[in-house]
C-alpha cells in the first residue's frame, strides 16, 4: 500500500490505529529483537512504545541511503509523518575490517533481499574462510534518528568493537549476535543477558545518548 493509499483509507475509516492520546513513541520497526532492546533501554521515562507490528496495513519503505544515518532519518521522517507522532528509527549493522566495512548497511541482507540470520551469518563465515581470529576484527555500529512531528530532528550514534568468530555460539540476541566476539568477555554478544548487552552494545549506547534528548522531544508531542 502507498503512503497515498494508507492516507485515504486511514480518512475514510478503513484502517484502524488503535493509538491512546498518551501515547509518547512510535519505534519504527518490525524486528522483535531491536524493539525487546530498545524497550528495556528507554524503562522509566514514562513512555508508551509501539512498533510497526501493531499495525495493519502500514506501508513499507525502501532503504535505499548511502549510509546508515540516511536510511535511520529516512524511516524516521517517513512514519513519523504518516502517524503525526514523535517516531524513533534506527539503523544498524555489522562492519568487518577484513572485508572492508562490508557487511554494512548491507547487513540484514547480506545473503539475500529475503535472508535468514542463520543465512547471513554463514556467508560471513564463508568470506571469512582461512582467517585467524587475530585478524577478524570487526564493529557493530548503529544510528538512531528521533523525528518530531514538527520536523525536529536528533541522531546519535554507538559503536561496539568485537572480532568475527569462527563458529556461532549463544542463543541470545539476534542478527549477527551469535557471531560477534567481545574479547574482554571472551564470550559472543548472544551470550549475554539482555541487560549486560545493552550496557555496552552499539544500540544500547546510542539509546543512552538519547535518552537526554527524548526528554526534550517528548515535551513537543502531546
Amino acid at each position: 500500500m502507498s503512503l497515498r493509499e494508507f492516507r485515504k483509507n486511514l480518512w475514510k475509516g478503513r484502517v484502524r490505529i488503535n493509538i491512546r492520546e498518551k501515547l509518547e513513541l512510535i519505534v519504527a520497526t518490525r524486528n522483535r529483537g531491536k524493539i525487546r532492546e530498545i524497550r528495556e533501554a528507554l524503562k522509566g521515562l514514562g513512555l508508551r512504545l509501539y512498533a510497526l507490528s501493531d499495525f495493519d496495513e502500514i506501508p513499507e519503505i525502501e532503504e535505499d541511503g548511502k549510509s546508515f544515518t540516511e536510511n535511520a532519518l529516512k524511516k524516521a521522517r517517513f512514519y513519523s509523518k504518516i502517524f503525526g507522532k514523535l517516531t524513533l528509527a534506527d539503523d544498524s549493522g555489522l562492519e568487518v575490517e577484513r572485508l572492508k566495512g562490508m557487511p554494512g548497511i548491507y547487513s540484514a541482507r547480506y545473503a539475500g533481499e529475503r535472508a535468514s540470520n542463520r543465512e547471513n551469518n554463514q556467508k560471513l563465515l564463508k568470506e571469512m574462510e582461512g582467517i585467524p581470529l587475530s585478524k577478524r576484527r570487526a564493529r557493530f555500529k548503529c544510528v538512531m534518528a528521533l523525528v518530531s512531528p514538527d520536523g525536529k530532528e536528533a541522531i546519535t550514534e554507538g559503536t561496539c568493537q568485537g572480532r568475527i568468530g569462527m563458529r556461532q555460539t549463544g542463543k541470545r540476541g539476534f542478527g549477527y549476535d551469535p557471531l560477534f566476539i567481545l574479547p574482554e568477555y571472551g564470550k559472543t554478544m548472544a551470550q549475554l543477558p539482555l541487560k549486560e548487552k545493552n550496557r555496552i552494545s552499539h544500540r544500547g549506547k546510542a539509546l543512552r545518548k538519547l535518552r537526554k534528548t527524548l526528554r526534550t522531544f517528548m515535551g513537543m508531542v502531546v
